[in-house]
């Protein structure tokens, strides 16, 4: 169903009289101009990234640390709290300001409520098709979809398919989805009902020979590199990037035919033969590299109109207008969790793009009436496995988040839980970015592990380290962090630590930003000694321990209340006033 403005307004008014709604927002003018948006263009692009699998309303804390350095420096989407309302023009106190940054979180969240879920998303992206029209507009995913839960993990992304199709996502690319094995992952796209698109894919030679599939066997494509669609009369060439590290970031071993990279040149020449060829009045970059990725190449390769962008999850309210050899490309991202949608209209001249609006829209799950059909998948969904899901496992005493640069406190109760089950003096674990937040006094259950748990290697690990093997590691991973290349970025966070401190120069070099490790009882670390370690997640060969989500719900039944002592965050050196950094 197309929802109009009419019928929208209606249901917003059924949501508050049957008591959805948080009893402290009124409704009326407020509740509907947070979703008023003018049509003003000839053709509307929607637009999800990241949305990991969350198929129900969560919470999710933005950032108080993302730091930036060089060209990177009090740009988005480097600015966190007030920096980031300053830099946009944002009020404090108003629903946008919680829904981009980490302000006053727990007493907002608490007025606010959850945020996504893809029954409340469907009624939002109706809203938006319905108001524009259906034949103008295009739902994008930026990936990242078929993992971050306990139901993706069990039907092997199977329900993310399922829910997308409802949905009506018109064209996606991928990072997540290639930890499923290639055959699983090729049968999703199958049942995938729109087009699936990654130009930066390619099958090796060797496994071309050996009768690897390929989309074209000439030019080594593993996927359709980009799809053509007519809205309104204006043809839109979207063109597909998948994340350009996915054999180094996570196993080689599931997509062994298949290579990734940035491939700025490929990419060039690919948007000169469809402007030449496909009579297209716009170009478009459905991206999974990360923003300052993105940015940069935005810079390097001209002819691109807009690139929509995933991978870091960063909550941009604006696009970013980087100017190029051939004019200027808009950069975006929506942010994660299936918290925001991305919409933006354009309208052409006879140059190509006159102008454009863009708004990214927080999905407040309690402002928008579940859609009934999308909401009966989803308990379809979950129903064989709800009495895992959910299971009580402790309670929260203080908020439970993963995001930020160095450390968040549902990545230290991992590390508590990894050391005090394995008897280990420090603990590893991923930076991943995406995983839920819990309020204090909220029950921790199986599925909020899962959330920040659930991936296809998910084994444990116990092993002696050396310092210098630890050094090693925690170098490396800076190294990916705030290289001063954007295209040697990987688009993570730190090395979550347990049991460990030390400290960060960000800016110094390679193999010099680490300094000062020592344990949690102020022995420091030793260069030459060896250190028992636990962590999971292994990239290179499997481990044999068992699933990080049995860790950390044994560690939390004996716990009953997580009362985290401390938080392992390194010292920071050289930061000064980053506006990256509350």
């Amino acid at each position: 169903m197309q929802l109009s403005r009419r019928e929208f307004s209606r249901l917003l008014g059924l949501a508050g009289a049957a008591g959805i709604l948080p009893g402290c927002i009124s409704l009326g003018k407020q509740n509907e101009d947070l979703y008023q948006v003018a049509n003003v263009g000839d053709v509307r692009l929607l637009h999800i990234t990241d949305t990991h699998a969350q198929l129900m309303p969560v919470y999710f804390r933005e950032p108080t640390v993302n730091l930036g350095f060089g060209d990177a420096f009090g740009r988005p989407p480097h600015l966190v709290n007030d920096a980031l309302l300053n830099y946009f023009g944002i009020q404090p106190d108003t629903p946008y300001a919680h829904a981009y940054t980490a302000l006053n979180f727990t007493d907002a969240a608490q007025l606010y409520g959850r945020v996504g879920g893809f029954a409340h998303l469907k009624t939002l992206v109706d809203l938006m098709r319905g108001e524009f029209g259906p034949d103008k507009t295009m739902l994008l995913d930026g990936g990242d979809t078929w993992q971050g839960s306990g139901t993706a993990l069990w039907t092997r992304g199977r329900d993310m398919v399922d829910a997308c199709n409802l949905l009506g996502v018109d064209i996606m690319t991928g990072h997540w989805e290639f930890t499923y094995h290639s055959e699983e992952v090729r049968a999703n796209i199958e049942a995938f009902n729109g087009e699936f698109v990654a130009q930066n894919i390619k099958v090796k030679e060797d496994a071309l020979f050996d009768g690897a599939e390929a989309f074209d066997e000439f030019t080594g494509h593993a996927f359709k590199p980009y799809v053509v669609k007519t809205l309104n009369g204006r043809r839109v060439a979207v063109v597909g990037q998948a994340f350009p590290y996915t054999p180094i970031a996570n196993p080689q071993r599931f997509i062994p035919d298949w290579t990734f990279g940035i491939n700025p040149q490929d990419l060039q020449e690919l948007v000169d033969s469809i402007r030449e060829t496909e009579s297209v009045d716009a170009v478009v970059l459905l991206s999974h590299n990360g923003m300052d990725v993105d940015l940069k190449l935005a810079a390097d390769v001209s002819g691109i109109d807009a690139i929509l962008g995933g991978h870091t999850h960063d909550g941009v309210p604006q696009p970013i207008e980087v100017t190029n050899a051939k004019g200027k490309t808009l950069v975006t991202n929506a942010g994660s969790n299936g918290k925001f949608l991305g919409v933006l209209d354009l309208k052409f001249g006879q140059n190509g793009i006159e102008s454009y609006q863009y708004r990214l829209l927080p999905v407040f799950s309690d402002r928008l009436r579940a859609d009934p059909e999308m909401d009966q998948l989803i308990t379809n969904i979950r129903a064989p496995y709800l009495d895992t899901l959910t299971e009580p496992l402790a309670t929260a005493s203080s908020l439970l988040y993963r995001r930020g640069n160095f450390n968040g406190t549902f990545d230290q109760v991992i590390c508590d839980a990894l050391r005090s089950v394995n008897d280990s003096q420090i603990s590893l674990s991923p930076g991943f970015r995406w995983g839920t937040t819990i309020l204090p006094g909220q029950s921790i259950t199986m599925e909020n592990v899962l959330d920040q748990t659930c991936i296809t290697y998910p084994e444990t690990y116990t092993r002696e380290m050396s310092g210098a093997d630890l050094k090693l590691i925690l170098e490396d991973v800076a190294d990916n962090l705030f290289n001063s290349d954007p295209y040697y970025q990987q688009g993570g966070d730190m090395v979550r630590v347990g049991g460990l401190d030390y400290r960060i120069d960000p800016k110094a070099g390679f193999g010099k930003r680490i300094d000062s490790m020592q344990l949690d009882n102020g022995q420091s670390i030793d260069l030459n000694k060896n250190y028992k370690v636990s962590g999971w997640a292994t990239v290179g060969s499997q481990s044999e321990g068992e699933p990080i989500w049995d860790t950390v719900a044994t560690y939390l039944r004996d716990q009953k209340q997580v009362n985290l002592e401390k938080v392992n965050s390194p010292a920071l050196k050289n930061v000064g006033s980053n506006p990256g950094l509350a």
